[in-house]
C-alpha cells in the first residue's frame, strides 16, 4: 500500500460531503443525486461484528480485527476503519490496570475485616508491621499492552491484568512500614527466594528485632507467598512467639503461636 492509499484510508467516511445538517447543499456546479464523499466501507452488521470481536478479546489490535473482519466479509477493511468503528461503539485503546482481581466473596471478607478493626486506635495500629515484596524489571516495557475498553471501566475484572510479565532480569526488594517507623529496604541478591533465605534475611534480620522492641503485642503482617508459608518460616515464628497475620487472595488469617494462646 503506497502513501496515497494511506492518506485515502485516513479520510473521513461520509455519505456525501455536500450533506450538512441533514440537507443537501448544492452549488451551480453540483448535480442532483451526485455524492462526492468516500463511500462507507462497512455495513451496520460489520460494525457490530467489529465491536463484538473487541469485547471477546480485548487485547486484539485494530490490525488483527481488520484482518479477521476482511476474511469474514470478503471486503478489505483497514485498521483505521476498525478504530473508528470501535470508538463509535464506545471502546478505546487504554493500558490495563495491573492488580489482583477481587471476586464478591473477596470483597465481603475484606469488608468484614475492616469493620471489625474500624475502631482501632493509633496505639493498636502502631504495633502492626506491614511488609511486602516488589519485583522491579531491569528491562524496558517497550512491548506495551493495550486493551479495548469503555470509559469508566478500568477496574472491571475483564480489564485487569494480574501480573506484569516483561521477562528479563529483575530485582526483588522487601520492605516494612508501621506507624512512626519503617524497615530498611532489603534487596535480595541473585537467585530465587526460598523459605531458608526468607528466614535468614528477613525474619531473623528484621522481624525478630521489631518483635523484641514491641513485645508480645507485636503483629507481623505479610501475604501467602510460597516462601512465607514454608515449614521453616512457620517454625521460626512459633519459636520466636511472633503473632502473624497474613493476607491471601481468598482469605485473611491470623497465626497465633501455641505458647501465646493464653495471651490472646
Amino acid at each position: 500500500m503506497n502513501l496515497l492509499d494511506d492518506i485515502w484510508m485516513l479520510l473521513p467516511e461520509v455519505e456525501s460531503l455536500g450533506e450538512v445538517g441533514g440537507r443537501t447543499q448544492c452549488d451551480k456546479n453540483s448535480y442532483p443525486g451526485f455524492s462526492s464523499g468516500r463511500p462507507r466501507g462497512t455495513t451496520p452488521a460489520d460494525d457490530r461484528y467489529i465491536v463484538l470481536q473487541a469485547r471477546r478479546n480485548r487485547r486484539q489490535t485494530a490490525g488483527e480485527i481488520a484482518r479477521h473482519t476482511t476474511q469474514a466479509t470478503g471486503r478489505p477493511i483497514s485498521r483505521f476503519t476498525v478504530a473508528r468503528r470501535l470508538h463509535g461503539g464506545g471502546l478505546f485503546a487504554r493500558r490495563p490496570v495491573r492488580c489482583v482481581p477481587l471476586t464478591p466473596a473477596h470483597r465481603r471478607r475484606r469488608s468484614l475485616w475492616c469493620r471489625e478493626h474500624r475502631n482501632w486506635r493509633d496505639n493498636e495500629w502502631g504495633r502492626v508491621l506491614f511488609t511486602d515484596e516488589s519485583r522491579f524489571s531491569l528491562s524496558s516495557d517497550s512491548h506495551r499492552i493495550l486493551i479495548w475498553r469503555e470509559r469508566g471501566s478500568s477496574n472491571h475484572p475483564s480489564n485487569i491484568i494480574e501480573r506484569d510479565r516483561y521477562g528479563g532480569r529483575g530485582v526483588l526488594v522487601w520492605g516494612g512500614i508501621m506507624l512512626g517507623s519503617r524497615t530498611d529496604l532489603h534487596i535480595f541478591d541473585a537467585g530465587s527466594v526460598n523459605g531458608t533465605r526468607y528466614c535468614n534475611e528477613i525474619l531473623l534480620s528484621y522481624v525478630r528485632l521489631f518483635r523484641g522492641t514491641m513485645g508480645l503485642q507485636f503483629l507481623f503482617m505479610d501475604d501467602n507467598a510460597p516462601c512465607h508459608r514454608t515449614v521453616a518460616a512457620e517454625q521460626l515464628l512459633e519459636r520466636e512467639r511472633i503473632l502473624n497475620v497474613w493476607i491471601g487472595r481468598h482469605d485473611l488469617r491470623i497465626s497465633i503461636p501455641s505458647s501465646m494462646y493464653g495471651i490472646f
